[in-house]
Formats: structure tokens, C-alpha cells, sequence
């Protein structure tokens, strides 16, 4: 195959939550275009599946980890392995994520829909932003978000959800702050040649929620299941932005259909991002940000 067939051949890649749905998608896939792919997942009888998938769809090897990242210690973990096993990373696709109706509590003693969705993807790229700048080439941050994000409201005063908790609010706040995070994580590396972009994957046909769902759910889901997009096709505005050659300098945008949109105006607001930074930093324990060394 040429670099046409195989256009991220040389690329190390890593994808979390890729055990399932949107974020396997994206793994073999990105396997199939020559990548270098290491998976993490929670469960390492699926985790497993999916190297065995990847090999079985391009015939390359991949690494995997295993790391249940709604706990601050395994993704430290994630990071101390990755860099160990890695190189190089290239492209880091920051897919994992859930939702829970009724309010959960973390290892950490954290709410677990803002630990797994917005700390764990914030505390993992930062962990990793030093050896992403030294790859060679530019690399890519790519963090799954929704369009959920335009429902959200960052709750400075209740972030864990524990005066008032919904499984809705929760979760919208979690996808506008991974929005947040991206737009002022792409300020802050730019003078790196590291990008940082969201990606909104559509409603896509996977068991996202079902551990803690919604009555609504329960109701609508099977009605609206065969209308849903597929896996495959969910993950591909995250492939795409992963992988295009023509967005190797875009950075700080909000993705849908792979399309560049417009986000929620809330999404835009710099005092607010700068507040959720601080305020995560000091949740996960990171000192004051400096910019990786290029």
C-alpha cells in the first residue's frame, strides 16, 4: 500500500474507552491507515478484543492497557505505562466517557460523570503533552464531546453534583467542559506544534448509559435505535480529524459530519475555560500549567 492507501503510517496512536462503539471504531480504523495503535479500556477480556480486532483488520499489532479511568490514580497509571511503551505519540483520541442517571461517587470521592468525561481526558493529555511535542511531527489532541455541550453550564459552586444532581445536567456540564478544555488547551499550546480539536459524533447506536439510563431512555431508545448511526459511522468525524492531512495545522475548532461547526457561545468563554482549568488542576492534582518543551 502507498501513503494514499496507509496515510498514517509511522503515527503512534492512543484511544481510550475503545473497548466498544465510537472509540473501537476509531482504533481499527486508524489501524487500517497504518497507525501504530494502543487501546485502553476498563475491561480486559474487551480490550483484548479489540487488539484481536485490529490485527484481524490490518494485520498490525497494537498495544493495549488497562485502566478504569473514572479513578485519577489508573489514569496516572495510563500515562506512566503509555510513555513507557510509546516512543512517540502522535495523535491522542480522548474518547472515553459515560452516563449515570442517579449520582455516583469515584475512588476519588468525585462525581463520576465530571471525573470520566472531562477530568480524565484533561488529566491524561496533560500527562502526555511533553512527549507529544517531541515526536518529530505535529501531533493531534481530539476529545469526543456532543452537541450536549449546548445544554451545559459550568456549576462553579456544585461541579460534583452534590446540592443538586441530574444524570442530564451532569452530563451536558461534563461535554461543555470538554469543549471548554479544548478550546483553551489549543491556547495554550500554541506555540507547540500539538493541535487541539472536539468532535461531536452524532447519535450513534451503542451501550452508552445503559449501566445507570434514564426512564427516559429506557422508553426511546429502542424507538430511536434504527434511525441511530452506526459505530462505524459515529466515529468517523473523529478519524477524520485524527487523521486528515489538511487539518495538521487547525486547531481549537468544534467538529461535526467532519465538518468544522460553530459551538455553543458558553464554549467561547475564555474567564470561564481559564476557571475550569484551575479549578481541574487543582481537583487532579496537577501544579501550576507550564507549556511542554518543544
Amino acid at each position: 500500500m502507498d501513503t494514499h492507501e496507509r496515510p498514517m503510517a509511522g503515527r503512534t496512536v492512543l484511544v481510550t474507552g475503545a473497548t466498544s462503539g465510537i472509540g473501537r471504531a476509531t482504533a481499527v480504523a486508524l489501524a487500517a491507515m497504518g497507525a501504530h495503535v494502543a487501546v485502553a479500556g476498563r475491561d480486559r477480556t474487551r480490550t483484548e478484543d479489540t487488539v484481536r480486532e485490529i490485527r484481524a483488520a490490518s494485520g498490525e499489532k497494537a498495544d493495549m492497557f488497562v485502566a478504569d479511568l473514572s479513578s485519577l490514580g489508573q489514569v496516572r497509571l495510563l500515562a506512566e505505562e503509555a510513555l513507557a511503551a510509546l516512543p512517540r505519540l502522535d495523535v491522542l483520541v480522548n474518547n472515553v466517557g459515560g452516563y449515570w442517571n442517579t449520582r455516583h461517587v469515584t475512588v476519588d470521592g468525585l462525581e463520576h460523570t465530571f471525573a470520566l468525561n472531562h477530568l480524565a481526558p484533561f488529566l491524561l493529555t496533560n500527562l502526555v503533552l511533553d512527549r507529544m511535542t517531541q515526536s518529530g511531527t505535529p501531533a493531534r489532541v481530539v476529545t469526543v464531546a456532543s452537541n450536549a455541550e449546548a445544554l451545559g453550564r459550568i456549576d462553579f459552586d456544585d461541579l460534583q453534583g452534590e446540592r443538586n444532581y441530574s444524570g442530564a445536567r451532569a452530563y451536558n456540564q461534563s461535554k461543555l467542559a470538554n469543549v471548554l478544555f479544548t478550546y483553551e488547551l489549543a491556547r495554550r499550546l500554541r506555540t507547540t506544534a500539538v493541535t487541539a480539536n472536539a468532535v461531536h459524533p452524532g447519535m450513534v447506536s451503542t451501550s452508552f448509559g445503559a449501566e445507570d439510563p434514564a426512564g427516559v431512555q429506557r422508553l426511546l431508545v429502542p424507538l430511536l435505535r434504527p434511525f441511530m448511526r452506526s459505530p462505524k459511522a459515529g466515529a468517523a468525524t473523529s478519524i477524520h480529524v485524527a487523521s486528515a492531512p489538511d487539518l495538521e495545522d487547525v486547531t481549537g475548532l468544534y467538529f461535526a459530519n467532519r465538518q468544522a461547526k460553530r459551538s455553543s457561545e458558553r464554549g467561547y468563554d475564555e474567564p470561564t475555560a481559564a476557571r475550569l482549568w484551575r479549578a481541574s488542576a487543582e481537583l487532579v492534582g496537577l501544579g501550576t500549567y507550564r507549556a511542554p518543551s518543544r
